[in-house]
């Protein structure tokens, strides 16, 4: 199937590349345990046409995992020649083009380890998504599988899961969706792909998770208690391995830093003058040495299992409780409530009702709570058990141009408020645009002109008319806008694919975003420094969270809830800026939830509350009593993603 049937761009230097488009079939999905059992690469030249095509089964020496989804036996494989055997021509293909694929990051996962068995390099600079592109293009289709995107720009699909088949497919959808890209003047979102050359680059090894709660500060003279945790520092007579075994087996949470809720810390010298060591005295913590430890670990009290721990029902309060800092937050986006505001009995009831970020010892509490929410003007969390009403927004995708940070976000919000979707970038499902001053000079508008969609002053958003019947409906699942604080309970009993929380952003030039996510327990920290997943390590221990990096303006945090230790209370994801630049500067993002990496979002929301600050708490996952609820956030902070990380009880070199 050729390119150059439909599109011609070796004419637009932004969309013109030589092409490798990628499909592998592999024994299971995790890259650095799992083979590639079939491989197809056909390449491209800038004018669309064709240049080479390869494909092969591939003998993996091992299980070749899920028959019944590839067909793939063992008996198939076993004349097939090794990855190592067809390395050097895969990696002739690849060289000095754009990998492209379907999920790219996975198949890019595959081939970095199959190459690094090999020892050899993979010769690949640069790779493109066809799911984040689409995501850019955002079609009208039932959801960005293979198969839905087949199916909406027409491509015929022959066997499902045979790596030729699916990338001559792929070849189809990457054709229409270049050209859709180049009609909206989408920018391709390419992702620059470092060598990646060592066989050792996979996470460590899982922390087995501590199976108690943990139960406090160790008192002087006092037992060690099941669930404590403990951090160790200096030199020790007991190798450290040991020291840690024989804790982990006495069910104790042995932490590699610390911090407010640690337990205990074990030195020989506590004027060592050791990072943890001035943290702990900082934070008032317990100090023993290796004896009295280890006289401590031959009576150790029994703790309280996460697993029959009874479930609190908390209050909800209207914002999430902020990490503790190591410098103070300026500016924060909630401001001190005002000792005149006057709150209600209502106000109280939905406070209490709807949010759960934080425990609120009583009504005075709940009450200061709706005060700062009254002061701040924050919109209230919609009840996660009542879906909106439909209201005149109700199929609009309204994109705001212009305006300074603070009028522009406003219109977003009246966007929301009447019941549509705020776009932050211009694709395909944008249905209309209000200009605010200086709106008219966005570079956007000479492609919004051409494509004669609806521009409206900003008084159109206050006198909205009832929905016209020429804006489309949307096809596929409906999704749910929520406004900042809002909050969307997830199905139960909890599915086992993961759900994935994407963000992104308008097209940067002076500065990088990158998410970061925290796999919290009841005390709001981190169980080890693997539960904070950012770029340089971008899976926590037991897989149940990892990283995506899809594109310079999109980023996607995947959650197994199933695959997730009891003790895990909330998953908080956030964004930080890499420069001096601030969220006001960004301008918004957009947060979306959906229960699978192609499947069409269920919840989004549009966050651009924050001004000054560098660090914003985009959205959490949490635990209400049986079930798990996503909240779309909106917090910012002043501080450094240092700040955020220590905050946290992430140890920080």
């Amino acid at each position: 199937m050729s390119l150059a049937a439909a599109l011609d761009v070796s004419h637009l230097p932004d969309y013109a590349y030589d092409w490798a488009l990628v499909d592998v079939e592999t024994s299971g999905l995790i890259a650095r345990r799992d083979r590639i059992l079939s491989i197809a690469v056909l390449t491209f030249g800038p004018d669309g046409a064709q240049t080479g095509e390869y494909s092969t089964l591939l003998n993996p020496g091992c299980d070749p995992g899920p028959v019944h989804v590839h067909g793939l036996t063992e008996e198939r494989l076993s004349g097939a020649p090794t990855f190592e055997q067809v390395a050097g021509r895969i990696g002739a293909l690849l060289r000095d083009r754009v990998m492209v694929a379907h999920n790219a990051q996975f198949d890019y996962d595959f081939l970095a380890h199959e190459f690094a068995r090999a020892r050899l390099h993979l010769p690949v600079t640069q790779r493109l998504c066809t799911l984040a592109l689409n995501r850019r293009v955002e079609p009208p289709s039932v959801g960005l599988s293979l198969a839905s995107l087949a199916a909406h720009y027409g491509v015929p699909q022959t066997r499902a899961h045979d790596a030729l088949d699916d990338t001559r497919v792929l070849a189809g959808i990457f054709r229409s969706s270049l050209a859709e890209a180049a009609r909206l003047d989408v920018p391709l979102p390419l992702v620059p792909c470092p060598p990646r050359q060592d066989p050792q680059f996979a996470p460590n090894p899982p922390k087995t998770p501590c199976a108690y709660r943990n139960p406090g500060r160790l008192a002087l003279g006092g037992p060690l208690v099941q669930g404590m945790k403990v951090a160790i520092t200096g030199e020790t007579a007991t190798s450290r391995a040991e020291l840690v075994a024989r804790s982990v087996a006495a069910g104790l949470n042995i932490m590699s830093s610390v911090s407010r809720h640690t337990s205990a810390l074990v030195t020989n010298d506590s004027a060592s003058g050791s990072a943890k060591a001035r943290r702990a005295i900082t934070e008032g913590v317990t100090v023993i040495d290796e004896q009295t430890f280890l006289k401590l670990l031959g009576d150790v009290r029994s703790g309280t299992s996460h697993e029959n721990q009874a479930l609190k029902k908390t209050p909800e309060a209207v914002a999430p409780a902020a990490p503790p800092v190591t410098q103070p937050a300026a500016s924060p986006v909630m401001p001190t409530p005002s000792p005149a505001a006057t709150v209600t009995v209502a106000d109280i009831a939905d406070a209490v009702e709807i949010a759960d970020a934080v425990e609120i010892a009583d009504v005075a509490d709940v009450a200061e709570m709706a005060a700062v929410a009254a002061v701040a003007d924050v919109p209230a969390p919609r009840r996660a058990e009542t879906r909106r009403s439909v209201r005149p927004f109700g199929r609009r995708r309204v994109l705001v141009l212009g305006g300074t940070h603070e009028e522009a976000s406003a219109a977003r919000v009246r966007v929301v408020e009447l019941g549509g979707a705020a776009a932050i970038n211009l694709s395909a499902s944008v249905t209309d645009v209000v200009l605010l001053p200086g709106g008219e000079h966005d570079r956007r508008m000479t492609r919004i002109t051409a494509l004669e969609l609806p521009v409206h002053a900003r008084g159109w958003l206050e006198a909205p008319a009832t929905e016209p019947g020429d804006v489309p409906a949307q096809s596929g699942t409906a999704t749910d806008v929520l406004p900042r604080g809002g909050v969307a309970d997830l199905p139960t009993p909890v599915t086992t694919g993961p759900w994935h929380v994407s963000a992104s952003w308008a097209q940067q030039t002076h500065c990088e975003i990158d998410v970061v996510t925290f796999v919290l327990d009841e005390d709001e920290q981190v169980s080890c420094d693997g539960d904070f997943v950012f770029y340089g390590a971008p899976e926590s221990p037991d897989g149940a969270v990892r990283l995506l990096c899809d594109g310079p303006t999109e980023q996607s945090v995947a959650v197994d809830l199933a695959a997730l230790p009891p003790s895990v209370r909330r998953i908080a994801i956030a964004a930080a800026i890499d420069g001096a630049a601030t969220f006001g500067d960004i301008g918004a993002v957009r947060v979306t939830l959906a229960p699978g990496i192609d499947a069409p979002a269920t919840v989004q929301a549009t966050l651009d509350a924050a001004t000054s600050e560098r660090t914003l708490l985009l959205a959490e996952i949490y635990r209400r009593g049986p079930r798990w609820r996503f909240r779309a956030v909106g917090q910012g902070y002043d501080h450094g993603l240092e700040a955020l990380v220590r905050g946290y009880g992430v140890d920080v070199e």
